[in-house]
């Protein structure tokens, strides 16, 4: 069944991911985390978004800004190996705590509950009149870049961050996306290679055919996404993600998922 739904998923988010705004991760991590544990969910997901990343970067990559690539790129690179080191470290062996429920002992796990926090918080980025006017001076980004940067590494949400601090940085429409593409690209490097000690767990050669289908279908869906949306922001779409993506985050932390 995963072989079907999430390169399904994958195309479909990719399309609207290209020119809208959305992450590509903070929609393909949780429908990971149906058929994976958490850890697992967020290392697979970070090479379907690296090798989906290297190809938007051929298209688009040429535009971006290099002043702003060093203000807001270098801390970036520097946070995610932080938040990447942070994922790993953190304990899974045991429950952060149990609780009875539905006539079963159900185990909520340290991991769990942080990454489906910042579910809910980016979910809301999305959904909230307040967050979505949420704008940056340029004097603010470094900070953004290590905001940006940390969340990434931490859970591969970074894109809501990454354009609140972007948007203002007096980028032309397509500086603005070459540069948001050449940062995440350099964050997803960064974060796979603190993953790496983790890969055994991964199980790759498993996991290579889903891997390789995934990316492929977020490549066409970013194909299409350039063609065809290129002045497009589905809010429908982003408000009906943004409640599953809350739903999702609640069952995570709630031990449900």
């Amino acid at each position: 069944m995963e072989y079907f739904i999430i390169p399904v998923v994958a195309f479909i988010v990719a399309i609207l991911t290209f020119f809208s705004g959305f992450g590509l991760g903070t929609f393909l991590t949780p429908v990971f985390m149906v058929f994976f544990p958490v850890d697992v969910a967020i290392g697979l997901t970070g090479i379907v978004h690296f090798c989906n990343n290297l190809f938007k970067l051929l298209l688009v990559g040429r535009k971006a800004d290099k002043q702003t690539l060093l203000r807001f790129g270098i801390p970036a690179v520097i946070a995610a190996f932080l938040g990447a080191w942070l994922l790993v470290s953190i304990p899974t062996s045991s429950p952060l705590f149990t609780y009875e429920a539905f006539g079963k002992t159900i185990e909520v796990y340290t991991i769990k509950l942080i990454i489906s926090i910042l579910l809910l918080f980016f979910a809301l980025m999305d959904l909230l009149p307040y967050f979505e006017k949420m704008q940056f001076g340029k004097d603010k980004l470094v900070l953004g870049g290590a905001l940006s940067g940390f969340f990434g590494g931490l859970s591969g949400n970074q894109g809501a961050l990454r354009s609140a601090f972007l948007i203002k940085a007096g980028l032309s429409k397509e500086a603005f996306i070459g540069t948001a593409v050449v940062v995440s690209t350099f964050v997803d490097f960064t974060r796979l290679g603190m993953y790496a000690t983790r890969y055994q767990t991964l199980h790759l050669e498993e996991n290579l055919l889903l891997i390789v289908v995934t990316t492929s279908a977020a490549i066409v869906g970013a194909i299409l996404g350039n063609k065809l949306l290129k002045k497009v922001t589905i809010r429908f779409v982003q408000v009906m993600v943004a409640v599953l993506l809350i739903g999702l985050s609640i069952a995570l932390g709630a031990g449900l998922v």
